[in-house]
């Protein structure tokens, strides 16, 4: 499959949140891995934050958007209380939020295109280290990434129990 990554711009919000729908309808009808919520999360106020921080990338396959991954400096708070591998003030580490595949596409290796580019990405840009968190209950996801070489660091509270995700564990890839 011809997959194309760039930056996300001010057009493609729009697309970026029907995806984001998309998906979550999706999830709704079946077994929802990562425990979103239409409405909740991912909602179109990522996608335009993504897109504003310029840190937002899109897959396109002819022209469409069938998945999205932001990069950035930022870690969940939960994040400065785990042991990881490498210590830094996130200056040179990205945090993937927002990873996201339109289920039309699932299972046929975008997921791993968007993984392969953000390693690429994060090489050139000089980034030492990428980290992740994922809903413990998410098992393809968490297949995924250690597939694509990111190491279990610890299993934390994000403080999401309110919706049911109690533990999330945290990767990282260190390049």
């Amino acid at each position: 499959m011809n997959i194309t990554f760039d930056l996300g711009k001010t057009n493609d919000i729009d697309e970026l949140e029907q995806l984001y729908n998309d998906l979550n309808d999706y999830l709704a009808k079946g077994v929802n891995y990562p425990g979103w919520i239409k409405g909740v999360y991912p909602v179109r106020q990522n996608a335009i934050d993504g897109v504003k921080q310029g840190n937002l990338y899109t897959a396109k396959h002819n022209g469409k958007i069938i998945g999205s991954i932001i990069l950035s400096h930022e870690p969940e708070t939960a994040y400065y209380k785990a042991k990881w591998e490498f210590e830094s003030d996130y200056s040179d580490i990205f945090v993937v939020h927002t990873f996201v595949v339109h289920p039309d596409f699932l299972k046929c290796g975008v997921g791993k295109s968007l993984m392969d580019f953000s390693i690429e990405h994060s090489i050139k840009a000089q980034i030492k280290s990428i980290r992740l968190d994922v809903y413990e209950g998410n098992i393809p996801a968490i297949r995924l990434y250690e597939k694509c070489g990111f190491k279990y660091i610890d299993t934390v509270d994000l403080g999401l129990g309110s919706y049911g995700l109690n533990w999330f564990r945290l990767y990282e890839k260190l390049l």
